[in-house]
């Protein structure tokens, strides 16, 4: 007898307002009437389903578009239910396919690792601590033998590996593809069979991953999971997905000046869709939200400055939230310097005659990273000493203590001039 059957009505009636809420904002539920069985099987049992994320710490820092899938995590935990969170540090080492047009570079054990600690202190932000269990999938599948991996591969044709997009763009258009990158779905989907996952969460660009799964744990008699799919949210360029290697996302451990002030540059166009995927707003608000939108009765500036706020409160507090609106409104609205710039001390040292290259000043101050960083932001005319524009990347700069220095819209320095000893 199906586990649905067996609900009394009030078990009904719960099960259908998970079913609710785990819809929103979710572009594909495959097959959603295995999750309403599992559902239901839960509230029989008093067992939490088991849901399963994997990332790849391919960079570091989490970002904006991330918590789309955290967000829907959340929402799972708030229900009841566990989350397997698997940091794919064997995984991240080969790196994911998914559209790509060639094969990407391998990352070293080192950059995994640290990255992995990165994403581990950051996901609480989001998650549940006591419903989260983090796993990484080198612990199974470093313990693989060659002829593991054989039975494994058996599991799936040459073909349907093939139907992915990307291999098949790659494959017709002679662009090599590394025997390597067909194991990543593979990898990804024996991480399910492991854990016995009962739901996994992706974006539109991992469906093909995530059913992977499913085939994978029919194949080795397990209970097939549910995949979720939600839509990936677009970067700051209004085009591309959400990538900090593209330069063109939120990061949700910057400072709250800088979360302000890059959600201030989402494009109007995108404003509800980040809204909707990625704040805590309820349901009701963001209807509240759209219908003052569509009326006029909210400016979309306006409307704009309520998502910086929104985004910086749940990361950093009210208190910085408004914090970082003041000094938004002071330095854009007001083109006027804040009223507090942090001082960065500079040894006299550095200086020649009382001056130094303003590149070499940029690095010196912390405001850049690199000599080619400074450059670019010279000839971008980012660059201001005490409000007067630079445009030199090769001009000296004369110091005093107390100068300003500028950096784009939100890096600011005020040089503490230490004397030479």
């Amino acid at each position: 007898m199906e586990a649905w059957e067996q609900l009394t009505e009030q078990q009904k009636r719960e099960a259908e307002r998970q079913l609710d809420t785990i819809r929103r904002g979710v572009v594909e539920i495959v097959p959603e009437e295995d999750l309403k069985e599992s559902i239901a099987r839960s509230l029989l049992t008093g067992i939490p389903l088991k849901v399963k994320l994997g990332m790849d710490p391919s960079a570091p820092d989490l970002h904006v578009g991330h918590t789309v899938v955290l967000r829907k995590l959340r929402q799972f935990q708030d229900l009841g239910h566990e989350v397997q969170l698997i940091i794919g540090d064997f995984t991240g080492r080969i790196g994911d396919p998914t559209g790509k047009s060639e094969t990407r570079k391998q990352l070293s054990e080192e950059d995994v690792k640290r990255n992995a600690e990165t994403y581990q202190k950051q996901i609480y932000k989001l998650l549940l601590p006591g419903r989260t269990t983090v796993y990484y999938n080198s612990a199974w599948l470093n313990k693989l033998n060659f002829a593991d991996v054989v039975q494994l591969s058996a599991k799936v044709t040459v073909a349907r590996i093939l139907e992915r997009d990307d291999f098949t763009k790659r494959y017709t258009g002679g662009q090599p593809i590394g025997v390597h990158e067909f194991f990543y779905p593979l990898m990804q989907g024996y991480d399910s069979v492991e854990l016995e996952s009962d739901v996994e969460l992706g974006g539109t660009d991992q469906k093909f991953n995530v059913l992977m799964g499913r085939t994978l744990q029919k194949e080795y008699g397990k209970r097939q999971q549910s995949a979720i799919i939600l839509p990936l949210i677009e970067g700051l360029d209004g085009v591309q997905k959400m990538s900090k290697s593209l330069g063109n996302y939120i990061g949700i451990d910057e400072q709250p000046n800088e979360i302000y002030g890059k959600a201030m540059s989402v494009p109007d166009e995108l404003m509800v869709k980040y809204y909707e995927l990625a704040t805590d707003l309820t349901g009701e608000e963001l209807a509240e939200l759209k219908a003052e939108l569509a009326g006029g009765s909210l400016h979309p500036r306006d409307a704009k400055m309520k998502l910086a706020f929104t985004f910086v409160r749940m990361y950093h507090g009210e208190a910085a939230a408004e914090e970082a609106e003041r000094h938004f409104v002071t330095v854009f609205q007001q083109k006027a310097l804040p009223d507090e710039i942090e001082e960065v001390r500079l040894s006299a040292a550095e200086l020649d005659n009382g001056s130094i290259r303003i590149v070499r000043l940029l690095v010196a101050l912390g405001l850049q990273e690199s000599n080619g960083a400074a450059k670019r932001s010279v000839a971008q005319g980012a660059v201001k000493h005490n409000e007067a524009k630079v445009s030199d990347p090769n001009a000296e700069i004369p110091v005093a203590d107390g100068d300003v220095i500028q950096v784009g819209k939100r890096k600011f320095a005020k040089i503490k001039l230490i004397p030479q000893k």
